[in-house]
This record gives C-alpha cells, sequence and structure tokens, in this order.
C-alpha cells in the first residue's frame, strides 16, 4: 500500500507497530478529520498479514474513556482524550498502556493482540517517587520488555523519564528505577515528546520527537536505563510539506525495517494520518536518513494503476490535502 498505507477515511497517527505471530498491528491514537483538537476518546486497533501488506483489517474500538453506542467507558475516573498508547505481549498476555489528558493513565488486559482491552488499573507509584510519577500522567508511554523479562516504562512531554515496571503486575512503578531526562532537552538531543523503546540485537534504541521540526530522531544505549548517545534523525516530514508534530517507531516486517509516523491533512495539525517508509539499520546502529514518500510498502508506484493525488507527499505554496467526503479527499489552494 501506498502512503497513507491505512484505507482514506481512517486517521490513525502516534503508529506503534508491533509484529505478533503472523501479523503487524498498528496501535495509535484515533484522530478525526479536520478536527480543531488532537485526538478521540476510544482506541482503534488495525493489522495485516506480514505476508500481505496491502490488506489492513480494523478490528474496532479497544478502549473508550466516554460512553457510546455500543461501548461503556473503560476508565471511570476520567472522560478526557486518549493519547499515543502501547501495547506490549508479556507471558501470553497482550497489555495496553494508555496515557489519558491531564488525568492518571492506565494499563488494560486481552487475551488477544486486537483487544478489546480490560481495565487492569490506573499506574500504581510508590510514595517517596517523584511528582511527575506521583501525578500518575505517564504521557505518551512507550513500553519495552527485556529479554530478561524485566519491563520498562519511557514517557515525557517537554522532558523525558523513565522508570522500570514490576513485570508481575504490569501496573506497578518499582520504587527508586525513576530516572529523569533519559533523553536530555539539550542540544543535540532536544528531547520534546513521544517516547518509543526497541531492543535490535544487544542495543536499545529510544525514537522521539525533537522540539525543533517535524522529525522522528533517535538515540541508542548498551543499557535500558541508559545513558543514551544521540545518534540523528530517521524522518523529517516537515521537508516541503505541511509541519506538525511527529510520533512513531520502527518495526522489521519479513527481514525490511520500517519507520512508522504520521502527516497533516486538511490544513490542520490536528488531522493526522498513519504513513510509512522502508528504513535501513547499518551493522554500526545507525540509520541513514529518509525522505517521506508516497511509496508506504510499495518499493515503487504501478503504472498500470490509478495513483490518486491525495497520496503526494509535496505540497508547496499553501495547497492541501482535504476530506470533502468519506470517500472523496481533494488537493485544493493550488495556486500558480
Amino acid at each position: 500500500m501506498p502512503n497513507p498505507y491505512l484505507p482514506n477515511w481512517e486517521y490513525i497517527p502516534d503508529g506503534e507497530p508491533r509484529v505478533f505471530g503472523n501479523r503487524v498491528y498498528v496501535y495509535g491514537s484515533h484522530d478525526l478529520a479536520g478536527s480543531d483538537r488532537f485526538c478521540d476518546y476510544k482506541l482503534m486497533v488495525w493489522s495485516a498479514e506480514v505476508h500481505d501488506l496491502n490488506n489492513w483489517t480494523c478490528h474496532g474500538d479497544s478502549f473508550h474513556t466516554r460512553i457510546d453506542r455500543d461501548h461503556e467507558s473503560d476508565a471511570t475516573w476520567s472522560d478526557r482524550e486518549l493519547y499515543a498508547p502501547d501495547v506490549v505481549e508479556k507471558d501470553g498476555k497482550y497489555y495496553l498502556y494508555a496515557y489519558i489528558v491531564g488525568s492518571k493513565g492506565c494499563v488494560a488486559v486481552s487475551d488477544k493482540p486486537e483487544g478489546p482491552f480490560k481495565l487492569v488499573s490506573p499506574y500504581s507509584v510508590s510514595e517517596n517517587s517523584e511528582q511527575i510519577l506521583k501525578d500518575g500522567l505517564f504521557v505518551d508511554p512507550g513500553v519495552l520488555v527485556d529479554d530478561d523479562g524485566r519491563v520498562y516504562i519511557y514517557c515525557g512531554y517537554l522532558s523525558s523519564y523513565m522508570a522500570e515496571i514490576n513485570a508481575e503486575k504490569m501496573f506497578e512503578i518499582l520504587q527508586d528505577t525513576y530516572k529523569a531526562d533519559i533523553i536530555p532537552v539539550d542540544e543535540p538531543f532536544a528531547f520534546f515528546e513521544a517516547c518509543s523503546p526497541r531492543k535490535v540485537g544487544d542495543t536499545y534504541y529510544l525514537i522521539y520527537s525533537p522540539k525543533i521540526g517535524s522529525r522522528l530522531d533517535y538515540a541508542t544505549s548498551i543499557s535500558p536505563t541508559g545513558p543514551f548517545q544521540y545518534r540523528g534523525t530517521i524522518i523529517d516530514n516537515g521537508v516541503d510539506y505541511p509541519g506538525g508534530n511527529n510520533h512513531g517507531s520502527i518495526c522489521q516486517i519479513n527481514g525490511q525495517w520500517y519507520i512508522f509516523y504520521h502527516r497533516m491533512t486538511n490544513n490542520t495539525v490536528m488531522s493526522r494520518r498513519g504513513c510509512v517508509e522502508r528504513i535501513e539499520i547499518l551493522p554500526d546502529g545507525s540509520i541513514p536518513v529518509v525522505e517521506m514518500t508516497s511509496l508506504g510498502f510499495e518499493k515503487s508506484l504501478s503504472p498500470y494503476r490509478l495513483t490518486s493525488a491525495d497520496i503526494a507527499c509535496v505540497f508547496k505554496g499553501g495547497c492541501y490535502i482535504t476530506e470533502r467526503n468519506v470517500l472523496e479527499r481533494a488537493v485544493v489552494n493550488i495556486t500558480i
């Protein structure tokens, strides 16, 4: 599938890709077309068979903070928006980590990677932890289950932090494991938000959004608790395209590495669609920067198939993609 790789009517930013079994799952926020705010009050899950990335299946709603026609709320203490979730597998169970705006975040569990997820608990934090942990916000959580079974959570907005999770309970933050500024705010790191941890071989990666531009940068370490070395930019989707925030991660599918990210539509930074690019991880652990393209999972666009204008990846002079209805998208505001 070219970019965006999900159906045109779906808006899944902040994508965290995970391969479970023979399928790749994307967990992200849920935006609305032309919205004046970030995210929705529900989360959705999409997946594709690893050998057929042209056909994505929607598994429906997976978690809610507000009652709707078909669902009760899964978080009784807040009805705020859900931002940037992550899902990991531990001992045959799938754990969803969610950030609820301005509220205590939570952990939910399912027997299936697509959910639906049932609440386990809000995060539990020891009384002598730092104030940011007492607040229990855990902004944009990214979670790592290490090879030895230990579990770590990485979070942050304007500054980063991490802690170790009790692997038996999966929601309890272990005492005295909090570390601030796991990715510094100073240059060249310039941390802003969107922590996403991965382990490749013996190297720990933290993919994140810096405070400058519409980029995804990364840092590496030989330990899950750092220190991390700044390595550079993976993708900058603000080059010749309407800028905005970025959030995503790397994933290996059938031996090929990809960077999942999002880009803006509808002339707003609050209406984002998921995209993907092929990347390469070199023997020294570095990831050469890639351009934003229209290709998605494809190596090239087919000359025998109609190519929609709304997959264009370069816009200059103020033009932009807009949704006219569920089926139609046009490039508008084109000037000479």
